[in-house]
């Protein structure tokens, strides 16, 4: 990725034609074309490889912190990684007109969703947690929709709806299909993350990927040094393997990399493609869950597979 001078005062947020999900160029200079939607897709499945073991580490990272302390050590953390990537590429600070954006990302998935998820887990396993996952493609198809003047076609909200329909019977059906005590933070966090999705989405065509990410989370540092200061001496810390481990992986990996590779694919494919590509998330979810937590699988899981892999090769060619 080359350098960029992408927040020179007479640069203007980039923002899509109605009913055009994204522009013929990238922030990265990748055309539109057979091979750039073929580098998207990648960008973004590496984000949701990335984004599928946020459950599973934010598990672990509750064995040694509270929930409060947890979301605002995550915050810090990866602000400090992402400060020393941005010191040390010497990233000029974004045009005032970027921050708008910016703080949206910094809402939704720096703080609002680790946050609300966090508050979730506290009652709710990993496996049900998914669900949030299983939903977050499609709202986050509808959210671009409305944000950016889109119009899919039949055939792609057929398969979205179908997709996360599948995704909703498997994660729901193993508890008999009813609702947990976390759900209210779930479902609110489903909001708030696909309307970070959309708007980094729309950011991530005129600064890095990493760049969104990196300054959505350097934004955060007021509030999560004030979240741990008000946190810390309320909350038991017991400092373990698994804890530590945990909170490095959602700061570094899941936040950091993650929203980096992730914002990439959605400047090349789209937000409402690269968000199909979500529905295998709980499934890997699942996986992770089984390996690293010792939740037993169910045996729908690889019909479940299989009918979400299909549903995502027809979401990327309708």
């Amino acid at each position: 990725m080359r350098a960029q001078n992408s927040a020179t005062p007479s640069q203007a947020i980039a923002v899509p034609a109605p009913g055009a999900d994204r522009g013929p160029e990238d922030a990265h200079g990748h055309d539109d074309g057979v091979g750039g939607a073929g580098r998207g897709a990648v960008w973004a499945a590496l984000g949701v490889a990335a984004f599928s073991l946020t459950f599973p580490s934010t598990a672990w990272g509750l064995e040694s912190f509270g929930p409060w302390s947890l979301v605002a050590l995550r915050a810090l953390l990866g602000a400090a990684v992402a400060g020393a990537f941005l010191a040390a590429r010497r990233v000029p600070v974004p045009a005032r007109a970027h921050w708008p954006a910016l703080a949206v990302v910094a809402g939704g998935v720096v703080l609002g969703f680790p946050l609300l998820t966090t508050l979730a887990l506290r009652t709710s396993s990993t496996s049900h947690a998914a669900v949030v996952i299983g939903l977050l493609p499609l709202t986050t198809a509808v959210f671009a929709a409305f944000r950016n003047g889109t119009r899919p076609s039949r055939t792609f909200w057929a398969a979205a709806v179908a997709g996360a329909a599948v995704v909703l019977a498997f994660t729901l059906g193993p508890g008999g299909g009813s609702l947990a005590p976390g759900d209210g933070y779930l479902f609110a966090a489903l909001l708030v993350c696909a309307a970070a999705y959309v708007e980094g989405g729309r950011l991530a065509r005129v600064l890095p990927g990493w760049q969104v990410m990196g300054w959505a989370l350097v934004l955060c540092v007021p509030l999560a040094l004030a979240g741990a200061a008000l946190a810390l001496p309320h909350e038991p810390v017991r400092l373990s393997w698994h804890g530590v481990t945990g909170l490095v992986w959602v700061a570094a990996g899941s936040t950091f990399f993650g929203g980096y590779v992730w914002y990439r694919g959605i400047a090349e494919i789209g937000a409402a493609r690269a968000s199909q590509l979500q529905l295998a998330q709980p499934l890997l979810t699942l996986v992770w869950s089984v390996a690293l937590l010792g939740e037993r699988p169910t045996a729908a899981a690889p019909l479940t597979a299989v009918a979400v892999l299909v549903c995502i090769a027809v979401t990327q060619r309708a």
